[in-house]
């Protein structure tokens, strides 16, 4: 039976009928065109669809929609706009750390956590704190140094 929750998304409350079983990945893909978080695996297995909920990245395919009601989600739309890209972003641009671009959404939000709670990280950590995620594209070294540019660029 359908229940109505409340989440915050990207600063914005949204009300949504949804039933106890469907994935936080399906509500906002599906319910509020939130699309930057992907299908990827839908078994937890390639950080696709990870976003942050209250500062923390997630797997949105693991989750519930229930499970998240009250906290505080962000998806990569809430995480820059074109003319004022987070850091991230902008790093990820100029290093070319991106080339499909189906992981990146993943890989920005994961490295937002890192950064968020450790503004100098290590190389080590860097690795350690992206290897949920998974590319098939890039071979990964470009990644690392754009969340080590964006480091330096925030600070």
């Amino acid at each position: 039976m359908p229940r109505l929750v409340r989440l915050h998304v990207n600063g914005q409350v949204h009300e949504v009928f949804t039933p106890p079983h469907r994935t936080l990945l399906e509500l906002l893909r599906e319910d509020l065109g939130l699309t930057g978080t992907k299908h990827g695996c839908e078994l937890g297995e390639c950080g696709a669809c990870t976003v942050l909920v209250d500062g923390r990245p997630i797997l949105a395919c693991l989750a519930l929609a229930v499970e998240v009601e009250g906290a505080e989600i962000l998806t990569v739309e809430g995480l820059g706009r074109p003319g004022n890209l987070h850091p991230l972003q902008e790093a990820f641009m100029e290093v070319g750390a991106l080339q499909c671009g189906y992981c990146t959404p993943g890989f920005l939000l994961s490295a937002k956590a890192l950064l968020d709670q450790n503004p100098a990280p290590s190389r080590q950590e860097i690795h350690e704190a992206l290897s949920g995620n998974l590319c098939r594209c890039t071979g990964y070294l470009r990644i690392v140094q754009a969340v080590e540019r964006a480091a330096v660029k925030a600070r």
